[in-house]
């Protein structure tokens, strides 16, 4: 059999860019869904993060909580309970939906593989779902979090590495599929030919 961009060996499909970001979306759909099960079930754990970054009590860079405390940033504390539960159940609501945007776009990447069509529904869903990672882990966690609540500040109550590096992961992924190729406007050869 002669290979050629039409009709390319199995290895190459599974090397090339269409299906590296199939790949990569697919691991963050699972990520978001692990994240928004493990909070629904174990409610507690970063309600506790929720908690202590919106009260701004451990911002005093490994004190004793609720001491020394910068006044001058204090104002910008929440201690209502209502609100933090109101944030969380916000924060578990959006990765929720994250999750379900990154399934559908998973599941575009495998219909447009399976059925040979294009990767545009794929490439779509998968930037909303995309974003809306960038929106929570940088908007949120890194920007409101970090900077406006200080939680760059806390030791104990830190969650800026796990909200960067979600943050990049998704950008990383976010950058493939919007790489320039010609892979992106042409149907996609069988991945399943073994020749």
């Amino acid at each position: 059999m002669v290979t050629s961009p039409k009709n390319p060996h199995w290895w190459q499909v599974i090397g090339g860019l269409p299906f590296a970001a199939a790949v990569m979306v697919a691991g963050n759909a699972l990520y978001m869904l692990l994240v928004a099960v493990g909070n629904i079930t174990d409610y507690g754990t970063n309600f506790a993060l929720v908690q202590h970054v919106l009260s701004m009590d451990t911002t005093n860079f490994g004190g004793t909580p609720g001491s020394g405390l910068d006044p001058d940033v204090m104002w910008r504390s929440v201690s209502d309970h209502n609100v933090w539960n109101v944030a969380y159940i916000g924060v578990i609501a959006w990765e929720s939906l994250t999750a379900v945007v990154l399934i559908l776009a998973s599941a575009a990447w495998i219909r447009a593989f399976v059925k040979r069509d294009t990767f545009d529904r794929a490439r779509a869903l998968s930037s909303i779902g995309l974003l809306m990672i960038i929106a929570l882990f940088f908007g949120g966690f890194i920007t409101v979090g970090g900077e406006w609540f200080q939680m760059w500040r806390s030791t104990a109550w830190n969650g800026l590495d796990p909200a960067f590096r979600n943050s990049v992961l998704a950008g990383v992924t976010l950058v493939l599929i919007h790489l320039p190729t010609s892979a992106w406007g042409q149907s996609p050869p069988p991945v399943l030919s073994l020749d």
